[in-house]
């Protein structure tokens, strides 16, 4: 590898009349560019290893300040410090240069009225070797991609060919959780994890690789976007005195990229084709020993499987779930119903607990009893839908089918059907026969507080007209709306029939 300038060299270019001020030991940090800036907070617009050019004119006056100046400039990447004398720096205090001397940051002093763009021919001139072999690299960056196109794994292909071409540490983090994206990358180690769980990947300084944050070890973690791919983020790992080439960087983003959106067709392809398995298995339109065989084939023991059925308002989130299941590396498959969200899935409460922090507290979550056989796949389709609508009932919003009641003695769709029939058996067979409107009366009346004028008004019809209709209900159920213990097994027989009328 070409070895680019360093801080050291540059002071001994003669022509160059550059005079150190302090940082001995930052010498050796390497140069790739040079930026001249006079703005405030100019460490904002550096992507690392700049040597960073200034007159001063909004050089802080207190020596805090200077100090602070100092800390961004090397959170950021930079390699060194120049000011142009007689021009408008203020004085630099005894203590920015004792921290510059501590924290090995190199600050130079550029004699009057050499100009700055020599500075810049020269380290350009100098790296020309290192352009060169950055053009190298570059091309190997993209000849890794061939790989990329017959891998279908659950693992980056290219990360291990990007360490090497940049020579620090390559791994693609998910932005919301601060994990490896993909889920069979090896996980972050404690302290680099720490630090992604504590960054702010959405901050606006995060491009062209202007994100850094400082590890407690001496290693440099830099956050670069992804092109195209908001759910990822380029992590880079290196020394702090030898930071990844910025151009580099950007073609590793960009292969990158692309890697993760043939990743993104693979796993699109596979939910489609799970879709259709797992909607014919829910009908019944396979046999149940081939669909056994064809489940054990993709990873999923029916012996051990569930059916969760789900329901948010965050819709992009639903529908983007396979997604989250996948990069967790819960084996699964899902398919959209009548406004529910079927997943057929395995891993107990370890995938409850990856889906309900992927939706929120608010989602509604029906879990079915152990599918068992494959015979039994419709039934528990039908248990986890029951159990979504009721974990509305519930807090939290899971209900597991079986294992809690939201209506007092209804624990599953058996014991909603004996209710039902029980209470609204005959109201039901007189609606069939006659459609008075008997039985949406009765659930305005309840919902009203039993108020004849609540009721009419809901209903838009005479008092009268209500008082009737109750009437008809009572006689025909047996039931009396001023008999407190009638009321409430009529309240819980509609709460059921809703249940298996959206089951």
């Amino acid at each position: 590898m070409g070895m680019a300038i360093t801080v050291a060299d540059l002071l001994e270019v003669p022509h160059l009349r550059l005079r150190l001020h302090s940082g001995t030991s930052g010498l050796d940090r390497e140069i790739s560019w040079v930026h001249t800036s006079d703005l405030p907070e100019p460490w904002r617009w550096l992507a690392g290893g700049e040597l960073l050019l200034t007159n001063g004119m909004s050089f802080p006056d207190d020596s805090d300040g200077q100090c602070v100046l100092l800390q961004h400039l090397i959170e950021t990447g930079a390699s060194g410090l120049a000011i142009g004398e007689q021009m408008y720096c203020p004085p630099l205090s005894d203590e920015f240069a004792e921290e510059s001397e501590r924290l090995g940051f190199s600050v130079l002093i550029v004699a009057y009225p050499f100009p700055f763009v020599a500075i810049s021919q020269a380290v350009a001139a100098a790296n020309l070797l290192e352009q060169s072999d950055r053009l190298i690299r570059t091309e190997r960056i993209y000849h890794a991609m061939q790989r990329m196109v017959v891998h279908r794994g659950d693992s980056s292909t290219l990360s291990r060919d990007l360490s090497g071409q940049l020579g620090c540490e390559v791994q693609v983090c998910h932005r919301a959780t601060a994990q490896p994206w993909y889920p069979r990358d090896a996980p972050f180690d404690s302290a680099l994890a720490d630090a992604l769980r504590q960054a702010a990947p959405g901050a606006s300084d995060l491009r062209a690789g202007a994100f850094t944050i400082a590890l407690r070890d001496g290693r440099q973690l830099r956050l670069v976007d992804i092109p195209t791919q908001p759910s990822a983020v380029l992590v880079l790992v290196s020394d702090a005195r030898h930071m990844p080439d910025a151009i580099l960087m950007q073609h590793a983003a960009t292969v990158l990229a692309l890697e993760l959106s043939q990743s993104l067709v693979n796993i699109e392809q596979n939910r489609r084709l799970g879709a259709e398995l797992l909607a014919q298995l829910m009908q019944g339109q396979i046999d149940a020993p081939g669909g056994a065989r064809q489940l054990d084939a993709l990873g999923l023991d029916v012996s051990q499987a569930r059916f969760i059925a789900i329901t948010s308002e965050d819709i992009e989130k639903l529908r983007e779930l396979h997604i989250s299941l996948w990069r967790n590396d819960v084996r699964h498959l899902v398919v959209h119903r009548q406004g529910l969200l079927y997943v057929l899935c395995t891993g107990g409460e370890r995938t409850s607990s990856v889906i309900r922090a992927d939706l929120g507290g608010e989602a509604l979550m029906g879990i079915s009893a152990v599918i068992a056989t494959a015979e039994r796949i419709p039934e528990a389709a039908r248990e986890a839908s029951w159990a979504a609508r009721a974990a509305a009932g519930v807090t939290p919003r899971t209900f597991r089918y079986g294992e809690a009641t939201p209506l007092l003695g209804v624990a599953g769709i058996d014991d909603a059907n004996a209710l039902v029939l029980r209470v609204l058996g005959r109201l039901i067979e007189h609606e069939r026969q006659h459609q008075s409107g008997l039985m949406h009366t009765l659930a305005a009346f309840l919902d009203n507080q039993r108020s004849w004028r609540k009721t009419a008004d809901a209903l838009h019809v005479h008092r009268q007209t209500v008082l009737y209709r109750i009437r008809k209900v009572e006689e025909i159920t047996g039931h009396n709306v001023n008999d407190t213990r009638d009321i409430a097994e009529l309240w819980l027989a509609l709460q059921a029939r809703s249940l298996l009328d959206e089951t």
